[in-house]
């Protein structure tokens, strides 16, 4: 912090001297995760105005995802919000998937709408235990990271890594839910459900942190003129989730509630965050009820065949009844990507989905495809047109526009993050607030860098 006098009135004999200060509060203050910086103009402890400056990350990624093809740019939108990556991944998924007019199996549907929700309660739980540790509650963000703990091994055995999961693809998803996970989700949302009942007990209730969250209130009507829902929006009143109000994925067959507020106050935004982690549970357990097993055995005949067997058959000349007929044990690394279950999780077009690692590594039919679909110059190649699909971020309504000229990569590529829409209006939220205010109610926006500065 650097606080600069920017104004004083001398004391008269009926007024005492007056100064206003201007604090530069961030980059480097710890609440401002070191890619903010808020300017705040000082009358004693009160604002009476602010400046948000946000470009400190430069993340690119509209303009990066336009010189890839249209699968690469999934390792792009994991970096935007990085705290429920695979929201992301299935947003941008579907806009791609709109603009080629195809959709997903019901299993990957299924599949998608339950990371999703899984995001969403890893999103929450860093929300409300970073914003409880910044107002000196240690207790309650360590339990709620053992809690996000949990819920990342689920993600990791499933996509094979913890943030950076570029788990989803165009046309479906990279494999299947492993044996057993059901079971291992579950025992995960009960200590989910054990450490909120933790930071509900010492929190809730707890007049400190009632009385420093108590503030920084906006009503519907300001939500409306700056476009903002999500959480905040719904804690000021605003009924709005597009869960509800534009299904997409499976969301119409599972029953949960949309929590609203009535104060619009960060403590409302609080118990909203809350509320919905309960609520994504709820869902999940439908979907790990509701999902079809799908068929896991592909139609095709023959007997099982290492590539190397086939490679000998082939140099040999020995290669009637390979074309079609084959089957190829995968190394252990690529399972969950078996051919036996790569249908049941992606659209079965050849055109946009890749095939199986099986028939990649054991045919120069599988190999072909594959290099059609990676390689510069070929790849997907929607027809040209626009399409914008949303989906209901952890922070509000993330939606992607994509633009297709015919080609094998993006014209254009654009989103809307909802924290930063936020953020837009974060000056008018903390003018009038006293300074202390400033880090509950910036904690309350659940500002994500890599979405914000893109």
């Amino acid at each position: 912090m650097a606080l600069v006098e920017v104004d004083k009135t001398p004391a008269t004999a009926d007024a005492p001297e007056q100064r206003r200060m201007m604090l530069h509060m961030g980059p480097s203050h710890p609440a401002m995760h070191g890619i903010v910086q808020i300017d705040v103009e000082l009358d004693g402890e009160t604002i009476t105005n602010v400046q948000v400056e946000i470009g400190y990350l430069h993340r690119c990624f509209e303009k990066m995802s336009e010189t890839v093809v249209w699968n690469n740019v999934f390792p792009y939108t994991d970096r935007l919000n990085y705290v429920s990556p695979l929201i992301n991944n299935v947003g941008y998924a579907m806009a791609v998937e709109k603009l080629l007019g195809i959709e997903t199996t019901e299993r990957c549907q299924w599949i998608r709408m339950l990371v999703s929700e899984v995001s969403r309660i890893t999103d929450h739980l860093t929300c409300v235990g970073a914003s409880a540790m910044e107002l000196g509650s240690l207790t309650v963000f360590l339990a709620f990271v053992e809690a996000r703990e949990a819920l990342w091994e689920c993600v990791e055995e499933l996509t094979g890594a913890r943030l950076t999961i570029s788990y989803v693809r165009v046309g479906g998803v990279k494999g299947d839910l492993p044996p057993g996970f059901a079971g291992r989700l579950r025992a995960a949302m009960k200590i989910v459900r054990e450490k909120m009942a933790l930071g509900d007990k010492l929190l809730t209730r707890n007049r400190i942190f009632v009385d420093r969250m108590e503030t920084g209130p906006t009503d519907r009507a300001f939500c409306h003129r700056w476009g903002i829902n999500g959480p905040w929006g719904r804690s000021a009143g605003l009924d709005y989730d597009v869960r509800r109000d534009f299904p997409y994925l499976r969301y119409e067959d599972v029953d949960f509630d949309v929590p609203i507020g009535t104060r619009g106050d960060n403590y409302d935004r609080y118990l909203v965050r809350m509320e919905e982690m309960r609520q994504s549970m709820r869902i999940i357990e439908q979907c790990l009820e509701k999902m079809p097993a799908g068929e896991l055995n592909v139609d095709f005949e023959g007997k099982v065949i290492k590539a190397s067997d086939m490679r000998d058959l082939g140099n040999a000349g020995l290669t009637a009844g390979l074309v079609m007929d084959y089957s190829v044990a995968a190394d252990p690394t690529l399972n969950g990507a078996g051919k036996d279950i790569v249908w049941t999780v992606r659209v079965g077009d050849r055109e946009v989905s890749l095939p199986p690692k099986e028939e990649v590594y054991g045919s120069i039919e599988g190999l072909i495809n594959h290099f059609k679909l990676v390689m510069s110059g070929h790849g997907i190649r929607p027809p040209a047109g626009e399409a914008y699909h949303a989906v209901e971020g952890g922070n509000g309504e993330l939606g992607f526009y994509v633009v297709s000229t015919g080609e094998d990569r993006p014209w254009r590529v654009r989103v809307r993050p909802p924290c930063f829409v936020i953020m837009s209006a974060l000056h008018e939220i903390l003018r009038g607030l006293m300074i202390a205010d400033i880090v509950p109610t910036f904690g309350a926006v659940n500002m994500i860098g890599g979405e914000l500065d893109r």
